[in-house]
């Protein structure tokens, strides 16, 4: 037998043999616990999500869902974390069109690729955003924000920790035809922090993470960022009621493996955070932050990410936002 049949079989050998082991794989898995890497800070949107997330998937699952802060640099040390993470299902990105729809568009070169380098488990929920200022702030509505910032161009700031909370004002601005300086932060809870203590004047938080602090009249909301208005704040105006027609931006948390990751392992876990959203836990996390459960296949979710990314490039372009 030649050299190169004798390769040729065992090639062949070794690929029947992963494959076969496929299965097996996907009926020990997990095994041991399971880590949910999140972009943000403790306290951010995405950290409460997957926090209630890992308590229902653990209960399913029966090993320990770990949830990991990974935040700053615009959620690349997350994401590159777990692009480089073994594929073998047991760190998760938990994340956000930040990462995978808008980073790509913002940043003239990225330390990880949004597509090429994860496999797509599922899209979970989308949620829409707040504007905020603080309760003593002269900008009662919408109108008196916009207004302030036309007499006096440049002079508002408004803070952001995340690329949807600073496309959303981006967004603002160019519609409303304003001016407003960007303070970027590492997480929108740092940037509350400072919007409460009359650092910046406005800013745009995803509603999880600014629903608690409305509610406990630490600020005031002015719009909410969607289509609709929030259920848990029905007084609270969209920016297209409160004047500035057309806008809409919302946002939407999803889970991803490293590229690699075996079908099998893949589609279990597809499953198990589909069955996650339906306990009860979540579904009060939902109720309180009017988050919508909006679930899909791993295809549909990368399906879903190819148009949400033409649509985030769109949207930035036309906020005349210039790649950094």
């Amino acid at each position: 037998m030649s050299i190169r049949i004798t390769h040729a079989l065992a090639a062949l050998t070794a690929a029947a043999a992963t494959l076969a082991a496929l299965p097996v794989a996907a009926q020990d898995y997990p095994s041991k616990p399971i880590s949910l890497v999140v972009p943000f800070g403790p306290g951010s949107g995405t950290d409460q999500f997957a926090r209630v997330l890992a308590q229902a998937l653990g209960d399913d699952l029966k090993v320990p869902i770990v949830v990991e802060n990974k935040g700053g640099a615009a959620g690349f040390i997350a994401a590159q974390y777990v692009a480089k993470a073994a594929p073998d299902g047991y760190t998760l990105l938990t994340t956000t069109n930040t990462t995978q729809s808008a980073n790509e568009h913002l940043f003239k070169k990225l330390p990880y690729d949004p597509v090429k380098d994860f496999a797509p488990i599922t899209l979970v929920s989308t949620g829409q955003m707040l504007l905020l200022v603080r309760p003593d702030s002269p900008y009662k509505t919408l109108a008196d924000l916009i207004a302030a910032a036309k007499k006096a161009p440049g002079k508002l700031s408004f803070g952001a920790g995340s690329s949807s909370s600073q496309v959303a004002s981006e967004l603002l601005k160019q519609m409303a035809h304003v001016d407003a300086l960007y303070v970027p932060y590492k997480s929108n809870p740092l940037a509350l922090t400072d919007l409460i203590g009359g650092q910046i004047d406005f800013m745009f938080a995803d509603a999880p993470t600014a629903l608690p602090q409305v509610q406990g009249g630490k600020l005031r909301a002015l719009a909410a960022s969607g289509s609709k208005r929030v259920a848990a704040a029905p007084d609270v105006p969209t920016v297209a009621e409160a004047g500035v027609k057309g806008y809409d931006m919302s946002y939407w948390f999803a889970i991803y493996a490293p590229a690699g990751t075996p079908a099998a392992i893949v589609n279990k876990l597809n499953q198990a955070f589909a069955k996650a959203t339906t306990s009860e836990g979540f579904k009060n996390f939902m109720a309180k932050t009017s988050g919508e459960v909006s679930l899909s296949t791993p295809e549909g979710l990368a399906q879903f990410q190819a148009a949400d990314s033409k649509k985030w490039g769109q949207v930035i372009r036309a906020a005349g936002i210039k790649p950094e």
